[in-house]
């Protein structure tokens, strides 16, 4: 047909009106091909009327179902119709459509579109579902059902409020709390660390993280938790008691666990990392070893404030044993 390739040739010179003539015309010869149908969608697309682009390609895949078009074909025009609906901003619309296409014809690229916007939309939803005044109320159900014992609403309603103010530090503190209360510790303690990403200042959360620290038996990293906390408000209560049980638990573990107990206390300490890091350090190898061999030595090399800090930390998480 000399309508098409005349279209096709309007289309690529962007005369988007008179080659959207062509393809009627075309259509009038053949109405039973889908392919000038789509050809027009192709047209729409590029000149921005989206809402056309959707309804000749729906046109063009139903005229293809009837006259026996390929499965690829159909899907090409599922998958434009779906680019018209993303353009809109319709992308639940959207991912329907791309859904179909793969469904007529698997193709790889429409599979990472598809992806890609599903977690476009994911976003999308989550920016739309914020509103301070509707975090507010969620975190005041969630005081309620704290203060009633009730953790389980406690946790739904502060995870409401999380998702409706995400950057709010005081919610997550609180929810870090409830996580508590059902033992889920490192819920908890991932809730804390974000509270204190939010807002490095809040000392609150150092007591709760070094209050969840201490429950999960890391005593050397609570130690540094409480007095940052301190560093931050040197009058802070919680902070100071926090502080206070942890040397208490520190010194009572060293003097009335088994042995068993504290083998089992130094592999969990030996776990961490940060532990390993220290006991990789030669310097810290060699005061350990003079501690044996030449107290003086060990001794002096306390006296450097960064040495007696990882000793410290290596006492606090039962890795070294005193007394």
């Amino acid at each position: 047909l000399r309508s098409q390739p005349r279209g096709n040739e309007l289309y690529k010179a962007k005369k988007f009106d008179e080659a959207l003539a062509a393809y009627d015309e075309a259509i009038a010869l053949d109405p039973r091909n889908m392919t000038f149908i789509a050809n027009k969608a192709s047209v729409f697309l590029s000149s921005g009327r989206f809402a056309e682009c959707k309804t000749a390609c729906d046109e063009a895949n139903a005229v293809g179902k009837e006259n026996r078009a390929t499965f690829e074909e159909r899907a090409k025009v599922l998958a434009r119709a779906a680019k018209a609906l993303e353009k809109t901003n319709d992308y639940g619309e959207a991912i329907v459509y791309y859904k179909n296409a793969q469904l007529e014809h698997f193709d790889k690229a429409v599979q990472r579109r598809l992806k890609n916007l599903e977690l476009e939309k994911r976003k999308m939803d989550a920016l739309n579902y914020q509103d301070e005044d509707k975090a507010e109320e969620a975190k005041q159900k969630g005081n309620d059902a704290f203060r009633g014992k009730d953790w389980p609403t406690a946790i739904k309603n502060y995870e409401d409020a999380v998702k409706r103010s995400p950057k709010n530090a005081a919610i997550r503190n609180n929810l870090s709390a409830a996580l508590c209360k059902i033992m889920d510790f490192n819920g908890a303690k991932r809730e804390v660390d974000k509270a204190i990403e939010l807002d490095p200042k809040y000392t609150k959360a150092f007591a709760r993280r070094g209050e969840i620290e201490m429950l999960m038996k890391e005593n050397h990293k609570a130690l540094e938790s409480f007095k940052t906390g301190l560093g931050i408000d040197p009058s802070n209560a919680a902070c100071k008691e926090g502080l206070r049980k942890c040397n208490a638990s520190i010194m009572e573990a060293s003097q009335n666990m088994t042995e068993e107990e504290r083998k089992e206390r130094a592999a969990h300490g030996m776990a961490d990392p940060e532990i390993q890091a220290i006991l990789s350090d030669p310097v810290i190898r060699q005061t350990l070893q003079d501690f044996n061999d030449n107290p003086r030595e060990a001794q002096q090399a306390l006296s450097d404030p960064a040495i007696a800090a990882k000793i410290n930390k290596l006492i606090a998480a039962g890795v070294v044993q005193t007394g």
